[in-house]
């Protein structure tokens, strides 16, 4: 679905400090002129909100959003309303489901180490596809670290194999192979 771009005039009128834009000024933000107007992608409230202005407000000036009684109504209105909200709201920062980026990384080493135990690969083939052929010492596998590493994440990936986390996230990736 296409970003909704809503069409905001100034209402003439100063608009409290809480609610001013600086269109002049918008950190993170594009500005940009074009035939029919203004077009701005403004960054405000953990998104970015496009608009589009026939004319330039003037710094401080409060912004009406026009909502046609057309078709395309209620997307328009949920539009304005996040619009709105965002100015109510503090930034919503990372999104509920980012994993931080170590976890992520373990979660996908355990992936790629069930994948080599289910083609049949030794604990030793894993890790060396995994860390690398130089980091696995020719002597004293048996009590090297990378090796429990290994079979830690073996172990981690059947876990999540059991849960069914590889459908869920290749459903999230767009894929289904049902």
């Amino acid at each position: 679905m296409l970003p909704t771009v809503m069409a905001v005039r100034a209402a003439g009128l100063i608009a409290p400090k809480a609610y001013q834009l600086d269109f002049d000024n918008l950190p993170g933000g594009e500005l940009r002129r074009a035939p029919d107007g203004w077009h701005a992608i403004v960054p405000l409230g953990g998104t970015k909100h496009r608009l589009w202005l026939r004319e330039f407000p003037a710094s401080g000036c409060a912004v009406v959003v026009d909502l046609p009684l057309d078709s395309d109504f209620g997307l328009r209105l949920r539009a304005a309303r996040r619009f709105w909200l965002a100015f109510q709201r503090p930034a919503l920062g990372e999104p509920p489901l980012a994993l931080p980026a170590l976890k992520r990384r373990r979660l996908i080493l355990a992936l790629r180490a069930v994948d080599g135990w289910q083609q049949g690969n030794s604990y030793r083939q894993i890790a060396q596809g995994l860390f690398g052929s130089h980091r696995i010492a020719e002597r004293a596998w048996k009590t090297d670290d990378l090796r429990s590493r290994t079979i830690r994440l073996v172990k981690l990936g059947q876990r999540l194999m059991r849960l069914r986390w590889r459908a869920f996230l290749d459903k999230r990736r767009g894929r289904d192979d049902k």
